[in-house]
């Protein structure tokens, strides 16, 4: 049965006759939020890895590129020939516009050059976003398509504070309109769950991305993952914060997808953390079971 939302993945079969799988890579950036430039060690809930636990590790692009084809190998179809086979190159670990910008463009402009590569995705900061950079990612975009990813995951200032985000939401509605100028798409991530957040705290924040304009290109809604080596691990041993459980993650899921605009790309409505790091929710862990219980009540609900 079909998805009841616009997924990303029915778009891209739409616009390029099969399934894209995405490729998980490293740019060797840091963070301004983790090197002392606004703070250290990052936000909370981030682990070493950098939101990118899964990402290959910093090689040249063409080993990089080898290690992530054969992660993902599994999912593929046998009977899909190498070259049938089409990626998307995202740039997930840390801050990936936060470095030299030579640097970057050759990195990226090797990577976008590629015949198996068909989308371009980088994982960023809007407090990273200088114009030297924008004018970076509109040149590759005029190569093959270019996503921006931006890591907002709530517009409450109180908790944007609390787990040490580093900006305010000025300085992503300043990025937001510099980069739809540009021509660039835009994805944004939103977590579900952070400590102090109500119901209606989470369903304001997709609220507000539905109503932005131009209309947002794309959203990731993400279920909060405590992981072991954060903050916000040591905080949770501390003073215990309440935790979804999946019914309650799966019906927040199903709200926010109804109050998205249909123009608006559904990237992800959930994820993973890496069971080896996972506290809580261990539910989480069997990601087979998850998107069952999601799509079902998808299905029944939306």
């Amino acid at each position: 049965m079909a998805k009841k939302y616009h997924s990303i993945s029915d778009e891209l079969k739409k616009e390029y006759g099969s399934k894209i799988y995405r490729l998980s890579l490293t740019s060797g950036c840091t963070c301004p939020n983790r090197d002392g430039k606004i703070a250290y060690g990052g936000c909370s809930f981030c682990s070493e890895g950098g939101s990118g636990d899964f990402a290959a590790p910093f090689l040249p692009i063409d080993e990089q590129i080898r290690l992530a084809k054969k992660k993902i190998a599994s999912k593929i179809p046998k009977n899909l020939g190498e070259e049938e086979r089409k990626y998307i190159a995202y740039f997930q670990s840390f801050t990936n516009t936060y470095g030299e910008t030579e640097r970057l463009r050759k990195l990226y402009t090797e990577t976008i050059e590629r015949d198996d590569i068909v989308i371009l995705s980088i994982g960023t900061r809007p407090d990273c976003l200088e114009d030297d950079k924008l004018s970076m990612l509109s040149e590759l975009n005029r190569i093959k398509p270019v996503w921006v990813e931006l890591g907002l995951q709530t517009i409450h200032e109180k908790t944007a504070e609390s787990f040490g985000r580093g900006y305010t939401l000025d300085v992503f509605e300043d990025a937001y309109r510099r980069l739809t100028e540009a021509g660039l798409k835009v994805i944004v991530h939103v977590i579900l769950g952070l400590p102090g957040e109500s119901r209606e705290d989470m369903l304001a924040t997709v609220k507000y991305l539905a109503g932005l304009k131009p209309t947002l290109f794309g959203i990731k809604l993400q279920l909060l993952h405590v992981l072991r080596g954060t903050r916000l691990a040591k905080e949770y041993e501390k003073e215990p914060f309440k935790i979804m459980s999946l019914p309650e993650y799966c019906e927040l899921v199903v709200e926010c997808l109804r109050i998205l605009p249909e123009e608006t790309t559904v990237h992800r409505i959930t994820g993973d953390g890496p069971k080896k790091l996972l506290i809580d929710p261990k539910w989480s862990a069997d990601k087979k079971r998850v998107l069952n219980t999601l799509n079902k009540m998808i299905r029944e609900k939306l």
